[in-house]
């Protein structure tokens, strides 16, 4: 049965919300507060992640967060404030970073992860996408016998999960990158990962929505909703007002407050983070976290991207230059051959993700609004896991059994 749905959000998660939608036979229509082109979903680090298997929320995080609380200049700073909001989140946080969450989330993140690098491919493989996407893995790359250590618990648990990891030395990795020098003791290879360039994708996904007939209004910011009786009857933008019969919040870090009118309270917290690109060659080829300053390492379609830093400082995107600085320090460390201008530093950016206490998104029906689908709290994995929240979005309002279970990324999960 054919639905009116208004997408809330015109990231990756909300066109792939809008594409599995318009594709399933529905008539979709998908606001943005911006003009598509800029947001978290055109400078994020790219990675396809099966790797990523481990929640944010995991034992040892709270003591590092305290560690680097006062370090301005740390992979993971919290500044200090007085926000409510900040405390509830804080406290599920701690509640949440425990090893049994981690346990049971392991082979959760693994398969939305797997479904949704088939999704990837599938769209790269048909004759409506052209955009860069490889299959080289994941160096997961480290100088400390510390970090060797905290990373192999967790290759692990992927090889336990049918993930294929092998380990390396540095003469091994010299010859897979003959022409990059790197300052490590040696790194993981997760096989199983891919990478993509942002922007790229999401300039053709927003053309092949609009194509297909999705209606993508620009420029429109959502000023009210309009509710009775548990019920969405219409939203009220800067651009009129739009009916539906189904909606889909998909606003990232912004979803909480918009929730707010319609007694839906969801636990988010905007986690920002910094991009500084060059276009100069650096010969890099396969994409690498750096494990101790915890730095993406991305080869992209005609640059390379840096990225890095957690940052809970609430919604905004003022750059602090110190912690880019601490960046490129970082990918100086590991490539001793890379030294990223000034210019560059003046010109990074920055990005924020929806973090949910427990660390997986919230996918599904809200029982305090019988119309409201949520798609959002994705943190890290938003790039990653786009088209396979899209899919599932899709099942769920057209009343089909959906492809993974819902149960661990329902709204009402109890988070912490």
């Amino acid at each position: 049965m054919q639905k009116k749905v208004v997408v809330i959000g015109g990231g990756i998660v909300g066109l792939s919300c809008a594409y599995y939608l318009q594709k399933a036979g529905h008539q979709v229509t998908v606001i943005d507060k911006g003009d598509f082109s800029t947001g978290t979903s055109h400078i994020n680090a790219g990675y396809l992640t099966p790797s990523h298997i481990v929640p944010l929320a995991a034992p040892g995080m709270v003591k590092k967060g305290l560690k680097w609380m006062f370090r301005p200049d740390s992979p993971f700073y919290i500044q200090p404030r007085l926000d409510p909001n900040l405390l509830r989140w804080g406290w599920k946080f701690m509640r949440a970073s425990n090893q049994n969450h981690v346990d049971k989330s392991l082979k959760v993140i693994r398969d939305i992860n797997l479904f949704s690098k088939d999704l990837y491919f599938e769209l790269y493989n048909s004759d409506a996408f052209d955009f860069q996407l490889e299959s080289k893995g994941l160096l997961m790359a480290y100088q400390s016998s510390k970090a060797e250590k905290e990373e192999a618990w967790v290759v692990n648990q992927a090889r336990n999960l049918g993930l294929e990891v092998t380990q390396l030395d540095q003469g091994q990795l010299n010859k897979l990158q003959p022409e990059v020098e790197m300052n490590v003791a040696g790194a993981f290879y997760y096989k199983c990962d891919a990478h993509a360039t942002p922007s790229l994708f999401m300039k053709q996904l927003l053309e092949q929505c609009q194509k297909m007939g999705v209606e993508c209004r620009s420029n429109t910011t959502l000023t009210g909703i309009a509710h009775d009786q548990q019920k969405i009857s219409m939203l009220h933008t800067s651009k009129g007002s739009i009916e539906a019969e189904e909606y889909v919040m998909a606003a990232g870090t912004w979803s909480q407050d918009l929730l707010g009118p319609l007694g839906v309270r969801i636990a988010l917290e905007a986690g920002k983070g910094y991009e500084i690109h060059t276009k100069e060659d650096t010969a890099i080829q396969l994409p690498a976290i750096l494990l101790e300053p915890k730095i993406a390492v991305t080869p992209m379609q005609g640059f390379t991207r840096f990225a890095g830093t957690m940052e809970l400082s609430g919604i905004n995107h003022k750059i602090v230059p110190r912690r880019v600085a601490a960046i490129a320090k970082g990918v100086h460390a590991f490539y001793p051959n890379i030294n990223l201008s000034q210019k560059h530093l003046n010109d990074a950016r920055c990005g924020l993700r929806p973090l949910s206490p427990d660390g997986l998104p919230y996918i599904g029906k809200h029982p305090n609004c019988k119309n409201l689908t949520l798609a959002t709290g994705h943190a890290m994995m938003g790039w990653s896991l786009g088209p396979a929240t899209g899919k599932l979005v899709e099942e769920v309002l057209s009343n089909k059994k959906t492809s993974l279970p819902l149960a661990p990324f329902l709204p009402t999960r109890k988070t912490g």
